[in-house]
């Protein structure tokens, strides 16, 4: 992985490449589904989403890995109890870190030297560690991964796309606010100009539920129809708790600690919907 001394190797680079992508088809070839998770803009709560949907897709009894492919801003260590998780390197690669739950994770924060340190890269920079996220940590045999994008179109998302030409879809992230459902758009035709096939829109804290007279609170305003616009169906809606925020802080995620609570049921729901895609797929 990127260190910050550098080690020269005198492999031509080409055959690096070949070697590197050699190595990533035959561990991407161990897991039987993988899916990206995108937004259009930040601010939507697609990390809480990606943790939450892996944690119940591992409670249902699936072997999940979550890929952090946030290079600039990695927050999934934290919210799955792993911050400052140190990594173990064997003959077999990388291992990833393991929660208390068994998910699989890897993250540049885990190869950071401390909270405050900022990855300063370009592009091919960044590409080259997510091939190396892919192809040299040890993930072994997964039911599903789920890649963790950083917002927007740029180096990450079409390095992940481009690099798992196989992958089984995107879900793409959102609020009901008009501002950001107009860059779930871009997101959209972004998969769509890479041939990626889009499972469906998530939309996050779709209402506030009043803890005092348990009515509907529209704190982002009206869901937009943008699903409905591009073609796309929505997988499902996340009531805001604010339980979801300190449970995310605190590394244990809100499916955990709250079961019953009806964001929850959301994602559980969201989760048998992918399940079933997954499964028609393979039929």
């Amino acid at each position: 992985m990127p260190q910050n001394k550098v080690v020269e190797n005198t492999t031509p680079q080409s055959e690096r490449y070949n070697i590197e992508m050699t190595h990533l088809r035959q561990r991407m070839a161990k897991i039987k589904h993988k899916i990206a998770i995108i937004s259009g803009k930040g601010g939507v709560g697609k990390t809480l989403v990606t943790v939450n949907l892996a944690t119940a897709l591992s409670v249902k009894g699936n072997k999940v890995g979550v890929l952090d492919a946030d290079i600039h801003g990695p927050c999934v260590p934290r919210m799955l109890g792993l911050k400052r998780q140190q990594l173990d390197v064997g003959p077999a690669g990388i291992f990833p870190a393991i929660n208390s739950i068994g998910l699989k994770v890897i993250s540049m924060d885990m190869l950071l030297p401390s909270d405050d340190a900022p990855v300063i890269w370009r592009g091919p920079l960044k590409m080259g560690a997510i091939r190396q996220f892919l192809g040299e940590v040890a993930w072994g045999d997964l039911d599903y991964l789920l890649i963790d994008l950083p917002p927007g179109t740029g180096d990450e998302p079409l390095s992940i796309l481009q690099l798992l030409p196989d992958i089984d879809g995107v879900i793409i992230v959102t609020i009901p606010s008009r501002v950001s459902q107009d860059v779930v758009k871009k997101a959209v035709t972004f998969a769509r100009n890479l041939n990626a096939p889009i499972l469906g829109i998530v939309e996050n804290m779709s209402v506030l539920i009043c803890p005092h007279c348990n009515q509907e609170i529209k704190i982002f305003g009206e869901s937009q129809k943008v699903a409905e616009e591009m073609e796309v169906q929505t997988l499902g809606s996340i009531p805001f708790d604010p339980d979801v925020s300190s449970d995310s802080d605190s590394g244990t995620p809100f499916i955990i600690e709250h079961p019953e609570s009806g964001s929850s049921e959301a994602f559980m729901k969201i989760v048998e919907k992918i399940e079933k895609m997954m499964e028609e797929k393979k039929n």
